[in-house]
């Protein structure tokens, strides 16, 4: 796997950097800036690029900026937005742009094996959303709920597809057979009335749908 850094912290910066390398991965650039990330990006071709939300020069909102734009324009690349702020409107944004982009707190970090996985997962298109951030947007009501017609279990299976795990991956958090995990992902995709155009783009959709309904608040 190829990898770009953007982080302004040095010492995290050469430490997930570190990370990566003694696990086999090329990193390919590590920047301390946002500004020039677009460039870099589109020079190296990388499969993934970890980027801080708030970079200089203003410690705004740059990182997510330029998150959108490489979301938007090479959709091949995976993005994993690290961050030690929950931007729950940006994080509905990115996800909406499909698989391939992630969104973790910076201390998901001391948990390397996780850590490691979530970005290859990220990588190879899909998806990986802090638990915290998904409890944000748990947190958020409105109106019109659209899943309000799923069980308290659907409700369950869909945060966990929401946070990127597989159904294996769903089935060993819940601690039940995969196959009923598959019966709760086929009854969700039926209640939210999704197209049938693949199982990977159903998924998609339905945690966009899941994300939207959380991030609206009354």
């Amino acid at each position: 796997m190829r990898l770009v850094i953007a982080e302004d912290a040095a010492l995290l910066r050469e430490g997930v950097a570190a990370l990566f390398t003694d696990a086999g991965h090329d990193v390919v650039a590590k920047l301390d800036r946002a500004d020039s990330l677009i460039a870099v990006v589109a020079e190296h071709e990388p499969d993934l690029v970890l980027v801080d939300v708030r970079m200089p020069p203003t410690y705004r909102d740059e990182g997510l900026r330029a998150a959108v734009e490489i979301r938007s324009h090479r959709p091949a690349v995976g993005v994993l937005v690290l961050s030690q702020h929950i931007e729950t409107a940006h994080a509905v944004e990115l996800i909406a742009t499909g698989g391939g982009f992630g969104y973790l707190l910076k201390d998901r970090v001391l948990d390397v094996e996780e850590f490691l996985e979530s970005a290859a997962r990220v990588a190879r298109g899909g998806s990986a959303l802090d638990p915290e951030i998904v409890a944000a947007l748990v947190s958020a009501g409105r109106r019109e709920d659209p899943l309000e017609d799923l069980s308290v279990r659907e409700r369950e299976v869909l945060q966990l597809m929401a946070e990127g795990l597989t159904n294996a991956g769903i089935a060993r958090r819940l601690w039940c057979q995969e196959r009923t995990v598959e019966s709760h992902v086929r009854s969700i995709m039926t209640k939210l009335d999704l197209p049938g155009s693949g199982d990977d783009h159903r998924r998609v959709l339905a945690v966009i749908t899941y994300l939207q309904s959380r991030a609206t608040v009354d």
